[in-house]
C-alpha cells in the first residue's frame, strides 16, 4: 500500500515537473518571438526599392559612387541602388540609345532609372522629351545649387560636380607655361615631342584639345552649334592638327583614354598635357603624379562645367531617385566630390569651406562649355582620318 502510494506521489511529481517545464518554455518561446529570436540576430529587411543607375567616366568616377552609394543606402536601408558602370572611352552612346529605344517601344525607361552624362545628352534629351523635370520640392537640396546653372539645362538634370581640361605641366621642366593657344602652339613647336594629347575618341582632355583647336578659327558662338553645316569650317582647324603632329610626343603617337597622355607626364616622358582639373589634383594627392605638376588654363579657355545627372521621365522609381538625388547635393556627399574626387562641388563654391575655396582658385574659371551635339562624333572620325592617319 506504501510503495503504491510513493508511486503515485512519483508520478505527480512527474506530471508537475513537466508542466513547469512546459510554462517555462512557452514563456521562453514567447519572449523570443517577441525580441525577434532570442539569441539569433533577425535578418535585415529587404529594401523595399530598387534603383539603376547606368553612370560612366575614368576610374575615379567610378571610385567616387562607390564610396557615395554605399553611405546612401546606410542612411536609407529600404532604397538598393543597381550600379552599371560604362568605363571611360567606350562611350554613353549606347546608354541614351537604350532610354530612347524602350520610349520607343512603350517600354518605359528601358530599366535606366538615373543617367549621368554631359551638357550634350541634357540637350538631346531635352528634345526627345526624355528626361523629368526637377524641383526643390522633389529634391530640397537643388537650393544649394546656383540658379543659373539650373536654367542653363531648363531644370532637367542636376549637376553633381564640375571639372575642367587644364593644360598640366611639370613646372621643374616649364617655368613660363603658355598662357593663350598661339603660346601653347609655339611651346609645342618649340619642344618637339615633349606635348602629348590622347585619342579623342577615347576621352574628354584630347577630345577638349581637338575641338578648341578647331574653333579656334570660328566665331566664339560656334562652340554652341550643333548644325552639320559647320562642318565645312573646319578646314582649317584640321590642317593646324595634321601640322602638329609632327611634333607631339612620338612625332604623331597619341595615347588612349584620359590616363595614358597623364602616365606620359607622371613618367617624365611628355612635360605638358591637357588633363582633366578632377584628375589632376587626385593623382597629384596620390602620389602618382610629382608635387612639381602644376596646372594652367588657356585663353579662349578648353572646355568644362558640369557633369549631370538626368531622371528618365518614364523611370517607376523616380521617388527613390529623388532621395538619391538630394543626398548627391548634401554639404557630406559634396566634401566627397572635393576630397575625393577632386572635383569642383556641384553646389554653390560659396557655400563651401575657404580652404576649398581656395584650392580651386584659379582652375575653376576661364573654362568654356561647348555643345556640339553629334558633331562630335564627325570630329573624332575625321581627326582618324586625317590626323591620326598621317
Amino acid at each position: 500500500m506504501l510503495n503504491k502510494k510513493k508511486a503515485l506521489s512519483l508520478t505527480a511529481s512527474l506530471v508537475l515537473a513537466g508542466a513547469v517545464l512546459a510554462g517555462c518554455s512557452s514563456d521562453k518561446k514567447a519572449e523570443s518571438a517577441a525580441d525577434g529570436g532570442g539569441n539569433s540576430t533577425s535578418a535585415p529587411a529587404a529594401p523595399s526599392t530598387e534603383f539603376t543607375f547606368y553612370y560612366t567616366g575614368s576610374q575615379n568616377v567610378d571610385d567616387l559612387w562607390k564610396t557615395l552609394i554605399p553611405m546612401f543606402e546606410a542612411k536609407n536601408p529600404d532604397i538598393k541602388v543597381n550600379p552599371v558602370y560604362v568605363a571611360s572611352g567606350t562611350a554613353a552612346q549606347p546608354t541614351y540609345d537604350k532610354i530612347m529605344a524602350a520610349k520607343q517601344a512603350g517600354k518605359g525607361s528601358g530599366g535606366v532609372d538615373l543617367y549621368e552624362s554631359s551638357i550634350d545628352d541634357v540637350t538631346k534629351g531635352k528634345n526627345d522629351d526624355l528626361w523629368d523635370s526637377l524641383s526643390d520640392g522633389q529634391i530640397p537640396n537643388l537650393n544649394n545649387v546656383d540658379q543659373k546653372t539650373m536654367n542653363d539645362v531648363s531644370n532637367l538634370a542636376v549637376p553633381y560636380r564640375s571639372s575642367a581640361v587644364v593644360l598640366a605641366y611639370n613646372s621643374d621642366k616649364v617655368t613660363a607655361p603658355p598662357q593663350t593657344l598661339d603660346e601653347l602652339y609655339d611651346w609645342i613647336h618649340a619642344n618637339p615631342e615633349k606635348f602629348a594629347y590622347n585619342d579623342p575618341s577615347t576621352g574628354g582632355s584630347g577630345s577638349s584639345f581637338v575641338i578648341t583647336s578647331i574653333y579656334k578659327f570660328l566665331p566664339e558662338e560656334a562652340i554652341h552649334n550643333s548644325d552639320p553645316s559647320m562642318e565645312s569650317q573646319w578646314t582649317q582647324g584640321f590642317e593646324l592638327l595634321k601640322d602638329l603632329g609632327k611634333y607631339v610626343y612620338g612625332k604623331g603617337i597619341y595615347p588612349k583614354k584620359n590616363q595614358g597622355t597623364l602616365d606620359l607626364l607622371a613618367s617624365g616622358e611628355v612635360d605638358m598635357i591637357p588633363a582633366w582639373s578632377d584628375m589632376v589634383l587626385d593623382q597629384i594627392a596620390k602620389g602618382q603624379l610629382p608635387a612639381s605638376t602644376k596646372m594652367q588654363q588657356v585663353t579662349p579657355g578648353f572646355n568644362g562645367g558640369p557633369t549631370y545627372l538626368m531622371v528618365p521621365k518614364l523611370s517607376d522609381k523616380k521617388d527613390a531617385v529623388y532621395k538619391f538625388l538630394d543626398f548627391t547635393l548634401s554639404p557630406e556627399a559634396q566634401a566627397e566630390v572635393v576630397n575625393k574626387m577632386q572635383g569642383f562641388p556641384g553646389i554653390k563654391l560659396s557655400n563651401m569651406p575657404q580652404d576649398i575655396q581656395e584650392s580651386f582658385k584659379g582652375v575653376s574659371e576661364g573654362y568654356r562649355t561647348f555643345s556640339l551635339g553629334d558633331l562630335g562624333k564627325d570630329i573624332n572620325q575625321r581627326w582618324q582620318s586625317e590626323v591620326a592617319a598621317q
